[in-house]
């Protein structure tokens, strides 16, 4: 019964279009205010996410996406993690 399951949704914050959320890579921010990628999406924490894409990258940046999604500064690491990854996919 009921095979129709909806699918969750999460706007990019380089983008900002709006795209299933398993195709994402989510950025986190922890209690302890450490920055890390989450590539289960499970972990605890606050969380962002950014289509795995280096111009939606590129574009979080200018617009400081992530800055205003956690609202605080991010630490340059954060961004050269990200680059990395990106690399990788």
């Amino acid at each position: 019964m009921g095979g129709n399951r909806k699918v969750p949704m999460r706007q990019c914050v380089g983008c900002q279009e709006m795209k299933n959320k398993k195709e994402m890579i989510r950025v986190i921010r922890t209690n302890e205010s450490e920055f890390l990628l989450d590539a289960t999406g499970k972990k605890n924490g606050r969380g962002a996410y950014i289509c795995p894409n280096p111009d939606c990258l590129k574009k979080a940046v200018k617009n400081k996406g992530l800055e205003r999604s956690f609202k605080q500064a991010i630490p340059k690491e954060v961004y050269g993690a990200l680059e990395k990854e990106l690399e990788r996919l």
